[in-house]
Parts: C-alpha cells; structure tokens; sequence
C-alpha cells in the first residue's frame, strides 16, 4: 500500500508539472506558445482581407513602415525616420540590413511595389487608396519619396495599419496565386505551415534585428467555440485565448492559473442594414428597428456588462469621437409608430446573419425575440466566417452582425471605408450605405491637416449617421485575453492585433 501511496504521489506530481503545455513539458521548459482565437484566418496575404483574424496573424509575420505603441503614439517600424517634404509628400528612410524571411534585404523598391499592389485592392485599397499610383521617387535604396494626390491628414496613421505591411516582390511574383498561404514578412514570427479551418504554424525568425522573439514556435489555432477556447486555456492545452466569453469572465477571475487581461479596445459592434433591400432603404424602419432593441439589455446579458453602449459609429477613444450623440434607447411604441408610417405596419420577414460565433449567434436570438414585438419575424442563419465575408460583401443578407476597429486610432478608417458610396462591399461598406453630404464630409475630413476642420466635419458625420442609422448600434468593446499566469509580456493591443513576441515564461 505504501509503494501505491507513493506511485500515486509521483503521477499527481507529474501531472501537475506538465500543466500550461498540454500535458507535453513543463511550461517553464516552453518552445511552443499555443493560442487560440474563434476563427480562422481568411489570407495571410495583407492585400487579400481584412479581417481581424487574419490581422492577428499578420502582426507577427510583417512589420509596416510605421507603428504605433501601447498608446497609440506613432513610432518608427521599417522607417527609421520620415520628414514632410510638402503637402503632399513624405521621405521616408528605411532601416538598412533588414532581411524578409527568405533572406532578401528590404529596399525602396519593397516598399514601392508594396503600397502599388496594395492600391488595386478591392480589400485594402482604401488604406492606401491617398497615395498617388505616379507618387513614388526612389531616392536610393534606403529612401523613398511618397506623394498623396491631395493632401491626407493620416498618412503616417494609415501607413501604421497591419494591412499595409511590407512585402518581398519576389517572393510574391514567386508564389503567385498561392502567396496568401505563403507568407513572407520582416517580423519576428515566419510562417512555416496551415492547416486551414484548424492552426497556422508560426516559427522565431533567427535573423531578425533585435531581440527577436522569445519564445521558439508560435501555433494559432481556431477554436470557434468560446467555451472551449476558455476550457483548453484552463486544462493548459492553450497558453493565450483571445475574446474571452462574457459569460467565462467570473470563471477565469476565480482561476489562479490564469490572468484575465481587460482593456478596451477600438472596436464598434453593430447590425448591418443592407440598404439594397426594399425594407431598409426606408430610414423609419432603420430607426424603428433601433428602438426596438434593448442594447442595454443585450450588454447586461450576452455581454454580461463588458463594453459600452454605442450611441454612433466609433469608440470613445477615437479621436474625434462624437460624445455628444444620445441612444436610441428601447421605446417598442415608438418603433411600431415609425413601422407604420413606412407602411410597415404588419412587420415583414427578415434573415439576420452571423458567423460562428457563440456571443453573436446569442445577441442574434435576443434580436430576434425581441423584433418580434413588433411584427418582424425574423429568422437566424450562420455560417462559417470567409464565407460570411464573401457573402455580406456580395449584398446576399438582410441583415448581418459584425465589428469594426478604428485600428489606426484616426476617425478617416472607422468612417470612410464603412460609409463612403465608393466602399460598398469588401471594402467595408457592407450595408451599401450612400450619402452625397456624408461623402463631402469624408474627404474634408482626410484632405486637410487643421484639425479644427477635421474636428468639425467627422462630429457632423456622425451626427448624419446615427439619425440614419444604416446599422443598429450594439456596443463598443474590450479585449478579454486569458494568459497562463506562468506567462509574463503579453499586452493587448487596442486594435485586437496582438505582438505575441515579446511573451515569456516568467522567471
């Protein structure tokens, strides 16, 4: 009994050694951090998608001529420095010796063919889409010159995008139309496999200036089920888990193996109108529609109280965040008055979309019981995210669930490519969204640098927008990260793209 005893003292020991590494070694021994996120990545290639999934990814494997710090601070990255030539061009002097992960050296001519390749993209191009396509003066091979055809306040914040990183010209003529898994960057992280709809392989790049990564192997992997993502943080499986379910919250607070790292974030939550459709292209059904729903509700709920009510298109921490703006509030009388002078009086049938995500399908089942109060019967469909994107970009949807971050921190990206008549579809307008007066505003807004003027234009877009209401206002967010409490540098980032470099096993 004693040799029993014994046996099973060393198992116990063992096992709870082999805790945070799937059960393979002890996390202090680590040279694979596991993360993982509710959807796969749709491209690895920057000019492919937009999606914040794939971003995630894309942020250890590029860098971008310029970045932005904790704060949001614009900082060197590829660039070592830049000068506003005029008002319409910049210089840029890139750091020499920087090697892509296939031993080429950066050059000018990366970064040319770079930002050209990204203005024909009908995913990106409105990042880039200032630049002139003539705006390019390779000074010598670490200097390029960089021309907007009018002036554009945020460059230098576009320019900080993950979307607009830097790639190898010959690696993409190379690989061709398989580059998008293939990948070739300058950061930290290299690509070495996919296994699509299950992980991504990532692996430390030994000739990257600086420190470089600290931990050897990254693996991604799409866990879309949130509860599971929190059950394989909890059981050590995964080291990192992003988006952390509302509802798990109080669960991983309790868990002293984990720390839960809350910060908000960028981002605004929202039900898209397709305005394509009969039914929406009436404004008092949008609005009726927003007066229907109980976000404070939906938040309480579904979110369990993370995030904040948005009452317009951009988080509060934007610049140039309209604080002024009033929610709709929940008022069913008023929503079955405004139904009925669009002649909606008897409702009609609608199909909300979502993706698999556990959080949205909920917010979509309390959307729906709560539309049928005022005669919309509504009925769910999801479907996995690439195609999710592919189809809301085609206009197939009545109405469909998704986010936005204002990853630049510049209020130009969380409107003009969400609102602009020129951005219908995959460039982000998804809700087909058209306004003359809103378009003037866009392009002051971007076209000068007195931020008066800017000021000024984006409170009354979103002034416009809100009355019009081409979406249904839900929330804007956080980022919820559960990290293996063994584990040390990990910070979120406000745009949800997290650096995993600089995560280490604590000493």
């Amino acid at each position: 009994m004693k040799k029993v005893a014994l046996l099973l003292s060393l198992v116990l020991v063992l096992s709870v050694a082999l805790v945070g590494c799937g059960g393979e070694q002890q996390l202090g021994e680590i040279d694979n951090l596991v993360v993982a996120q509710g959807a796969d990545a749709d491209s690895l290639d920057p000019h492919a998608a937009n999606d914040s999934p794939s971003s995630k990814v894309k942020k250890q494997i590029y860098e971008t001529l310029v970045t932005r710090d904790e704060n949001m601070e614009l900082q060197p990255g590829l660039a070592k420095s830049w000068e506003q030539i005029d008002e319409l061009t910049y210089e840029f002097v890139l750091e020499e010796g920087v090697l892509f992960h296939n031993g080429e050296e950066l050059t000018a001519s990366d970064v040319e063919f770079t930002l050209r390749r990204a203005l024909e993209s009908p995913h990106v191009g409105h990042i880039v889409g200032a630049i002139d396509p003539e705006g390019f003066e390779i000074v010598d091979d670490y200097t390029i010159r960089i021309s907007t055809e009018e002036p554009f306040a945020p460059i230098l914040a576009h320019l900080s995008h993950t979307n607009a990183a830097i790639l190898n010209e010959k690696a993409v003529e190379e690989f061709g139309d398989d580059y998008y898994r293939n990948p070739i960057g300058t950061g930290p992280y290299m690509f070495e496999s996919w296994e699509q709809g299950d992980r991504i392989e990532l692996v430390k790049f030994e000739e990257y200036r600086g420190e470089g990564a600290h931990i050897p192997r990254v693996t991604i992997r799409n866990i879309s089920q949130n509860s599971n993502r929190t059950i394989e943080l909890e059981t050590g499986d995964v080291h990192i888990a992003y988006d952390i379910e509302p509802t798990d919250i109080d669960r991983i607070e309790a868990d002293p193996n984990i720390n839960l790292i809350r910060d908000p974030n960028l981002t605004t939550s929202y039900i898209g109108f397709n305005l394509l459709k009969d039914e929406f292209q009436d404004v008092k059904v949008r609005q009726a529609i927003n007066y229907a729903i109980d976000v404070d509700t939906i938040i309480n709920t579904v979110l369990e109280g993370s995030g904040q009510t948005a009452t317009g298109p951009i988080a509060p921490n934007v610049w140039a965040a309209n604080d002024n703006l009033e929610p709709y509030g929940h008022d069913v009388e008023k929503a079955k008055e405004l139904l009925a002078e669009a002649g909606y009086e008897d409702g009609f049938e609608t199909v909300i979309w979502t993706n698999d995500n556990q959080t949205r399908q909920d917010i979509a089942v309390m959307v729906r019981n709560q539309l049928e109060q005022i005669g919309i019967d509504a009925r769910i469909e999801s479907m996995e995210f690439g195609a999710y994107l592919d189809e809301t970009a085609a206009g197939n949807h009545d109405l469909f669930i998704l986010g936005w971050g204002t990853v630049t921190a510049d209020p130009d990206y969380g409107l003009f490519p969400l609102f602009h008549s020129e951005q219908h579809g995959s460039a982000g307008n998804r809700t087909f969204y058209s306004n003359e007066r809103v378009d003037e505003l866009l392009e002051k807004g971007r076209t000068t640098d007195d931020e008066e003027v800017r000021m000024a234009a984006y409170t009354e877009v979103q002034e416009i927008i809100r009355d019009e209401a081409p979406w249904l206002f839900l929330n804007t967010g956080e980022e919820r990260t559960g990290v293996n409490a063994s584990l040390e540098g990990f910070v979120n980032d406000p745009t949800g793209h997290h650096p995993l470099w600089n995560v280490r096993v604590a000493e």
